[in-house]
């Protein structure tokens, strides 16, 4: 059984690439010992993605996955679509030297409607159908919300279920948060997965103070959201066993991502969880 490959979720970047540039933002990740990135919420425009393909060569870094959703998550949002912009985007992925394609999350319209979830599974699977025949592969990355129940049945169970060809890109962080064991999930999707994000689930510190206290409503309202996404290894996940069922159900990447970081920069998070991770043992990973 072969190694993965730790990478970086570069969503958590965008603001980096803004300011300095991919090129510059790749040298970074580089820096820091990553070998493989996932590009997402990145502008596709033909200058990034020249600019990712030069720093890839440049750094010896991987380009293993981009983004792109089925269709706008509201009408009229703009952004490319594997519906309105398929062939730009294959094109990208082989630009890119990539094989997997993800999409983020269900469009919002279809958030908590049986009838409209079934129509996006089935041409969620098409897709992935035609995607196959240019060499690349679409997976869906989950959240929270795919363990809703319909019917006795959770909403990740409907999409597995009724698919062949669509993998699944599972998120530790969000698996935790529904209630589930991220590895018994992760078990149970074998040989369905190839992307699994490495994100750690931590309880913030309460702070508050006297006028808290005079408002209860205010004090319950800081008391119930304390839920933090954290440094990988600065939580209170199984990283270990979350990565170690990864790689026997066929786990070809990790992606390290933290959805936010509170104020610290985020290389100096990337690096914190680098550390963490080389700590238990996967060095060699990198």
């Amino acid at each position: 059984m072969t190694n993965g490959k730790i990478g970086v979720q570069m969503m958590m970047l965008k603001e980096k690439v803004e300011e300095i540039g991919v090129y510059d933002t790749m040298r970074n990740i580089n820096e820091l010992g990553y070998r493989a990135v996932e590009v997402s919420q990145i502008p596709m425009t033909e200058a990034n993605v020249a600019e990712l393909k030069r720093a890839s060569g440049d750094f010896d870094i991987e380009i293993a996955a981009l983004s792109a959703p089925l269709e706008p998550m509201l009408p009229g949002m703009p952004g490319e679509t594997l519906t309105a912009d398929f062939d730009k985007i294959v094109a990208d992925c082989k630009t890119l030297d990539c094989r997997f394609l993800r999409i983020g999350m269900l469009p919002f319209t279809v958030m908590g409607d049986k009838e409209k979830i079934m129509d996006f599974i089935a041409k969620a699977e098409e897709m992935a159908h035609r995607l196959a025949e240019q060499g690349i592969e679409l997976y869906y990355h989950t959240h929270h919300i795919e363990f809703q129940k319909y019917d006795g049945e959770y909403l990740l169970d409907l999409i597995k279920n009724n698919t062949t060809k669509l993998g699944f890109e599972l998120d530790i962080h969000w698996i935790q948060r529904a209630g589930e064991n991220p590895v018994n999930i992760i078990n149970r999707y074998k040989d369905r997965i190839s992307l699994l994000h490495l994100k750690d689930y931590r309880i913030g510190s309460l702070e508050v103070d006297d006028e808290d206290f005079k408002d209860m409503g205010k004090f319950f309202g800081k008391f119930m959201n304390l839920i933090e996404f954290a440094e990988v290894g600065e939580g209170n996940m199984d990283i270990q066993s979350a990565i170690e069922a990864g790689k026997s159900s066929g786990v070809r990447y990790f992606f390290v991502e933290q959805d936010d970081t509170y104020g610290r920069d985020p290389f100096d998070c990337l690096k914190t969880s680098a550390e963490n991770l080389r700590q238990l043992g996967y060095s060699d990973w990198f």
